[in-house]
């Protein structure tokens, strides 16, 4: 019991919410890119200073470098930063127009003989690179890459000619899918939830859930983690759930997973948050169809994790889930 006449206990502070402790993260952490999609997003940012400083990461072929994706380092241009740049356009509403007239000339010009694109183009070799990344000459077509740029040009109705055989090479990729992993379904829904033939692309993804579930590729208990082993190749952490395949409630994944599971996978999201107000590279970071930052490099989970908290916050609204 205090003694009379002291001063009383200061009252305990108000909860600081989700999104107010990711602001701080993101304002301590991020690059100006970062911060300039934060605000937009969560603040009633303005779009123009998004497109200003993705503008700093564009080179000249109309591609994208300059390690807007952080496990590519160095200036040129690669499908990976491209993609990303037209992930960061179609988020602030800008993916169209002339800009995206120069992206599909880059795209067309670093594709492959069958017209998609490859995950690494050999330019860079020279430039530091994540180990895990493979750089070789004449590399393959990969639906890691070119599914969900062909997915985000046709939700937002670009035409442009590079298209038609893309789209090609992604139903065919797609249709013909036996056994996979996780960050290749993904790839494949961000090309079906876009996908110009709806009936086709619904077919297509109910097979893929199927897939998915009798292949044990989603952790469908995320406190039974050990009964849901990680696919070949995999770090330990690299667990996929739910809502990594729809990350919003019109994706066509959403079907795959009844509702208790997608709710036990967004309260697992919900607390992925650490002391410091960000969410973590793994397992919340593939949002891109491409493999997760791993800490390589002094800097690159630095740049990745406000990439990954603002995902997982969207992902987290997307579902009326409560943020702030």
């Amino acid at each position: 019991m205090p003694e009379t006449g002291a001063s009383p206990l200061p009252p305990t502070p108000p909860a600081r919410s989700p999104l107010f402790r990711a602001e701080q993260f993101v304002w301590l952490t991020a690059r100006v890119l970062e911060q300039r999609l934060f605000a937009y997003h969560f603040l009633n940012g303005a779009a123009d200073p998004v497109e200003t400083a993705l503008d700093a990461y564009r080179n000249e072929d109309g591609g994208y470098g300059h390690a807007l994706e952080p496990d590519l380092r160095g200036p040129v241009s690669q499908p990976l930063h491209t993609g990303h740049a037209l992930h960061v356009l179609d988020a602030i509403e800008r993916c169209g127009g002339q800009r995206v007239d120069r992206v599909c000339r880059y795209l067309t010009s670093v594709s492959t003989p069958d017209g998609a694109l490859p995950a690494i183009h050999p330019g860079q070799r020279g430039y530091p690179a994540a180990p895990s990344i493979p750089i070789v000459e004449d590399a393959p077509s990969s639906l890691l890459a070119t599914g969900p740029v062909v997915g985000l040009l046709h939700r937002n109705e670009v035409w442009h000619a590079w298209l038609f055989r893309a789209t090609d090479f992604c139903w065919q990729a797609v249709e013909s899918l036996e056994k996979s992993h996780p960050y290749e379904i993904e790839a494949a829904v961000a090309f079906l939830d876009s996908a110009p033939d709806r009936p086709r692309a619904e077919a297509a993804a109910d097979r893929l859930g199927r897939l998915v579930r009798d292949q044990g590729l989603a952790a469908l208990d995320p406190d039974n983690l050990d009964a849901s082993p990680v696919s070949p190749g995999y770090g330990p952490d690299e667990h996929h759930f739910p809502h990594d395949y729809a990350r919003t409630p019109r994706s066509f994944a959403r079907a795959w997973f009844t509702d208790d599971e997608m709710n036990r996978s967004l309260d697992h999201l919900a607390s992925g948050q650490q002391q410091d107000g960000g969410w973590p590279v793994l397992p919340h970071c593939s949002t891109r169809g491409w493999y997760p930052q791993r800490r390589w490099a002094p800097g690159n989970t630095l740049e990745a994790r406000p990439m990954a908290t603002i995902e997982a916050l969207r992902t987290l609204r997307a579902y009326g889930r409560h943020i702030g």
